[in-house]
């Protein structure tokens, strides 16, 4: 395996409509479709006969754009962590039970992360250790905004859970509105949803997650943040500078440095598109967890050179993350 893709979402025809009055739904006509997950509808991107829903057509392409290994994951419209408890947990079944069956017969091409019911704690850690033992996934996948948040004492428990299992969480947001509160109509403007909205979303979860003393709880725990953690390797400094000085910092992070310490704890997903923002990156937590992210066949894929040129060490820090 030269390239190993951890950032690839995809679609399951058996899903669909699977959640009473909320979809998914697919519709439209071939040159104008949608999708629709409650009341927010996805217009202009098909999933019907593409590689987003046919796995042979995924294979195909994967090899075109010369990918030999791909965990691919659940939309990120499909998260469901704000409905009725009951409905996420079997939603989520549904929805791993598919993917599972999708890869049985491309394990060695293909893997797959695992849908949560975020909302239901238990039986997110339940349907997490089925999706690892019963079903061989590599780990889970959810959103940045879930109800109780990444800092609440009950998600303990779940971080336990993923460090026992020896399982990677990955983290990705999903579009405002559609998981929580809508939250900014400055937003709905030339897709700044997609672009600023994510980055705010991934940096307020690093900030919540390494202030709110995850990691300094649970050091064995890999996570792994999409987009290169958003806008955290700008804000590095301004953050580090406020861990050491504000008020509302916890005791253990006001020592000088261990803001910086914590956030190279994190693994980070480099799709961001421009040199000088990775070399950034790398120069705030280093090439040691950092992974190749494509957004496979999204509007935002590098193009096929680029993914085959990758440096090596990507590929290590993939096959050391997912436990290869």
């Amino acid at each position: 395996m030269d390239v190993i893709d951890i950032h690839a979402h995809a679609i399951f025809k058996e899903t669909l409509n699977s959640v009473e009055g909320l979809g998914p739904e697919i519709g439209g006509q071939r040159d104008n479709p949608w999708f629709r997950v409650g009341d927010y509808k996805l217009e202009g991107v098909r999933y019907e006969n593409t590689p987003f829903m046919d796995i042979n057509l995924r294979l195909d392409a994967m090899e075109s754009l010369g990918i030999d290994y791909q965990v691919i994951s659940p939309n990120p419209i499909t998260y469901f962590h704000f409905i009725e408890p009951i409905k996420a947990v079997n939603y989520c079944k549904l929805h791993n039970d598919t993917m599972a069956n999708s890869i049985s017969n491309h394990r060695n091409r293909l893997g797959g992360f695992a849908s949560l019911p975020m909302q239901d704690l238990q039986a997110a850690s339940k349907e997490l250790e089925r999706s690892v033992k019963d079903l061989g996934f590599h780990g889970a996948y959810i959103g940045t905004d879930f109800p109780l948040g990444f800092t609440h004492k009950e998600m303990d428990d779940f971080y336990s859970c993923c460090v026992e299992l020896d399982v990677p969480l990955f983290i990705h947001p999903a579009p405002q509105g559609i998981n929580g509160p809508y939250s900014d109509n400055r937003l709905d403007l030339y897709s700044l949803d997609l672009t600023v909205g994510f980055a705010n979303d991934e940096t307020a979860a690093l900030g919540n997650l390494i202030f709110g003393g995850v990691l300094h709880r649970h050091p064995n725990l890999d996570i792994c943040i999409s987009h290169g953690g958003g806008n955290i390797a700008f804000l590095a400094g301004r953050m580090a500078l406020a861990a050491e000085n504000r008020h509302t910092s916890p005791d253990w992070i006001k020592e000088k440095g261990e803001f910086l310490r914590q956030l190279q704890l994190i693994w980070f997903d480099n799709h961001v598109h421009q040199e000088a923002s990775l070399n950034l990156l790398e120069e705030i937590v280093g090439k040691e967890r950092q992974v190749l992210g494509t957004n496979f066949l999204g509007w935002d894929q590098p193009d096929r050179n680029s993914i085959k040129e990758i440096p090596s060490y990507l590929t290590d820090n993939a096959k050391k993350l997912l436990r290869l």
